[in-house]
């Protein structure tokens, strides 16, 4: 049997779902392959892969499938221009990865297949999840954010989508706030319209954001402070285009943020080192800040980096980073698979 683990959009938790159903699987006595036809954690606009989805698959699943096996297209911005302007061969493409899915899943009993960055992802070669749901005979576990009513429009847009290859869906990381309402209204709504509920899994602090360690590396920061990088979670991202009184009313309203701001805005930088939800400075356009503040900030224990892209630029190199959630390990495939048995059916979307 073959399950596709999509998403409705970005950063739901899709990778570490996929990953410890397959470990569920193989606990169960089965022999679990791995694939993720359409790459889309770029490192550059060319395509050099940063994809470690497939890597950490292979390490826990030991697998000694090559990467171009489980990922072969990386679905680059310049790879979609090529598409655009006609210079990829669609059908090559599609014969490629069902190519590649048949010599990975004759060695197996199952396969895993998790899709791209979201339900829409691989449009431009016909390649949407819904569409290799169709091409690789998969059924479909959908994980989906739920915050507010409103979602349950993604939820029902991407079923539509889906067909007859959904199995169901299951809600992850769902506020306090908002999981009552889901348990006692929306699944039961959803069941009506014919969209099964694997189960809902609340919040979990530990799974959210990137470590302010990884977000250096990831930025390729300079770290100013003799304080290295923490394992403190970043989850959010606060711009330094205001003033200092302005910024202080703002920062104490929020935790675990980084503050983003120019290297020469040492006001703002003193200001957030006041605010306890502050993890970190990132400073930006190349400004090194007077030594005096350095020493303030490592008083403070908040590591300083730099980066000499803009403000603009960082900002949206580190929303990518937070995106693509928290660096995948095996620590955290364990921590979701404790929270599948506890919350979910995971014989249903295993297919018993």
């Amino acid at each position: 049997m073959t399950i596709l683990v999509t998403s409705t959009d970005q950063s739901t938790g899709k990778t570490a779902v996929a990953l410890a159903l397959a470990k569920a699987a193989e606990a169960r006595g089965e022999d679990v392959g791995y694939m993720k036809p359409i790459g889309t954690r770029l490192r550059s606009a060319v395509g050099k892969t940063l994809d470690e989805d497939p890597l950490l698959a292979r390490e826990l699943l030991d697998l000694d499938a090559e990467t171009h096996q489980m990922e072969p297209v990386v679905y680059s911005p310049t790879f979609v221009q090529e598409v655009i302007r006609g210079h990829e061969d669609i059908d090559a493409l599609r014969a490629g990865i069902e190519s590649s899915f048949d010599d990975l899943a004759a060695d197996h009993d199952r396969m895993v297949v998790e899709g791209g960055g979201a339900l829409s992802t691989g449009g431009v070669i016909g390649l949407t999840d819904a569409d290799l749901a169709e091409l690789l005979d998969a059924t479909v576990v959908l994980v989906a954010r739920y915050e507010e009513p409103r979602d349950v429009d993604d939820v029902l847009a991407a079923a539509d989508s889906l067909g007859d290859r959904l199995g169901g869906v299951l809600f992850n990381a769902v506020p306090d706030a908002a999981f009552d309402d889901l348990a006692s209204d929306v699944a039961p709504f959803l069941e009506s319209r014919g969209v099964r509920v694997y189960g809902t899994i609340p919040y979990q602090a530990d799974l959210a954001g990137v470590s302010v360690a990884d977000l250096a590396t990831e930025l390729g920061a300079q770290v100013l402070t003799d304080e290295a990088p923490t394992d403190a979670l970043v989850q959010r991202f606060v711009v330094g285009a205001m003033t200092a009184n302005e910024a202080l009313k703002g920062l104490r309203r929020v935790r675990d943020a980084a503050l983003v701001t120019g290297g020469d805005r040492t006001d703002i930088q003193t200001t957030a080192l006041e605010a306890s939800g502050v993890k970190c400075l990132l400073l930006t356009g190349g400004i090194r800040p007077p030594e005096a503040a350095l020493g303030r900030a490592e008083s403070e224990g908040i590591p300083v980096l730099l980066v000499r892209t803009d403000t603009k630029t960082t900002l949206d190199r580190a929303e990518t980073v937070i995106s693509s959630g928290r660096t995948r390990d095996a620590e955290t495939v364990d921590r979701m698979g404790e929270l599948l048995r506890d919350y979910t059916d995971i014989d249903a979307m295993l297919g018993d």
